[in-house]
């Protein structure tokens, strides 16, 4: 995952660069939106046993019930990962602490370091 984090990181940079000179302020935040969703679809896919999910979603914060529920679904992966269970455990905070960097984020970094 750290390996996807820097291409990412390289990619947010240039569609940084790309959209602040339009006047579109949605489309970062949809691509952003995007973005947050396919990562969460990576964990779980990476968490391919409904223990090993089980057991992830537990030590995110999930009750055990919801868990074993989410844990157990026959959804498929897009689904899934837009699930509340999944959007509350793999949150923005999260994904910001594993390393991914938001569009946003880089807006506000490059202000402050230029």
């Amino acid at each position: 995952m750290y390996k996807r984090y820097d291409e990412l990181k390289n990619l947010n940079r240039g569609w940084y660069n790309y959209f602040k000179l339009t006047e579109a302020r949605s489309v970062p935040e949809e691509l952003d939106s995007w973005v947050r969703s396919r990562l969460r679809l990576c964990y779980w896919k990476q968490w391919k046993l409904p223990r090993t999910r089980i057991k992830m979603l537990v030590q995110l914060g999930t009750p055990e019930e919801l868990a074993y529920q989410w844990g157990n679904t026959r959804k498929g992966y897009w689904r899934s990962c837009h699930s509340p269970i999944l959007t509350r455990a793999l949150n923005s905070s999260f994904l910001k602490w594993e390393g991914y960097l938001s569009l946003k984020e880089l807006g506000t970094l490059q202000s402050v370091l230029f």
